[in-house]
This record gives C-alpha cells, structure tokens and sequence, in this order.
C-alpha cells in the first residue's frame, strides 16, 4: 500500500496518466483527512477550482490542492510529536493517566476527522493549514465557548454522526464537529439544550 508522500509523487508526476494522478490525489485523503473523506475531497476541489466529479482537471489545479493538503499535514504532523513528546514528559513525570484533549487526540491520530464535518458540503472554506493551526491552538489553551475555526456561537448536538464520537456539538456556521475538550461545560450543555430545543 503506497504511503502519502508516494502518492503525492504521482500526483506531481507530469508522465502519470491524468486518471492516475487524480486518483492518487484521492487516495492521499485515506492517509489524511482533516473534515473526513468526502469533505476534505470536496474541500479541495472548491478550493482549487475543479469540481469533485471531474475526471480530468487540469494538473496545475490537481498540484495546487495537493499543496494545501501537504502543508495542512505538514502543521498536523508537527502537532502531533509535540503531542507525543510531552505525553513522554508527562509519563517519565509520573502522570499516567491522559487528560480529555488526550482521548480526543487518541480518536484523530493520523488527522483522519480533526475537524470532522459530517454534511461534505458544509466545511470551513479558508486553507485547511489555517484551520488546523486554529484548532490547535484551542487545543493548547482554556477551553471556551465558541467554535474554535470560525468563532461561531452556534453549536448544536448532533446524534448518529458518521465519525467517533458519534455525537457532539457541531458548528452550524462551518460545519465542524467541535472537539470537545476546547468547550467549556456551559458551551456543551448549551449546545444540547439546543438540540433538545430544535427536536421539541
């Protein structure tokens, strides 16, 4: 099985068919994902300016969406071994036992669903690298009451969604679901009393 930056090779590759080095570009979203498959692929098609169905976009706009998902990786990846250095600190330390961010981080290894967005067509529209450091900076300070990509108030719960967790506060300006260790329990709860609301 090809690894990402193997795929991404071809999808460079100017002597590659032009069928293959779309599907390449596909297949580098099962290595990595932030709003899941089909709203990272659907994502990347609006962003760079061809549509998700077609079979033959021009190269330069199949590189330029390859570029936003290599450099969105690139943040993710450098998030993560600071995630694991300093699970390592904190075991040398003592500190057994993970927090909440550290179950989260645990369902999104790889960045597979970082920012999972359930409906493909409703996700944040700026540069995936830009969400991503968004969220990663929510990660790393007090939890508030606001989407951490967009500053929406928004949220409501949502059930039966197509990720793990299957249920959480999900962004209804952009799209995400939102992680739950960078919401206050007033937020969370907020966010279910409005789903309690919406179904009555």
């Amino acid at each position: 099985m090809a690894g990402f930056r193997s795929l991404a090779r071809q999808v460079r590759d100017p002597r590659c068919d032009l069928a293959l080095r779309r599907y390449s570009l596909r297949k580098c979203l099962e290595r990595f994902a932030p709003y899941g498959h089909r709203a990272t692929w659907d994502h990347l098609c609006s962003r760079a300016g061809f549509g998700p169905e077609d079979r033959s976009p021009d190269p330069v706009r199949l590189v330029a969406a390859l570029e936003e998902l290599e450099e969105a990786r690139s943040v993710w990846l450098a998030y993560e071994a600071e995630f694991a250095e300093r699970r390592r600190r904190e075991k040398h330390g003592g500190l057994r036992r993970p927090g909440s961010v550290d179950d989260w981080h645990r369902l999104t290894w790889g960045g597979f669903g970082v920012a999972w967005c359930d409906d493909p067509r409703v996700h944040p529209d700026r540069p995936l690298a830009e969400v991503l450091r968004d969220l990663i900076s929510a990660l790393e300070r007090e939890p508030g009451s606001l989407c951490p990509v967009c500053d929406g108030d928004s949220l409501v719960w949502k059930y039966d969604l197509d990720h793990e967790p299957s249920s959480g506060p999900v962004c209804a300006d952009c799209g995400i679901l939102v992680p739950r260790p960078v919401l206050t329990g007033d937020a969370i709860a907020y966010a279910r009393r409005g789903r309690l609301l919406m179904s009555a």
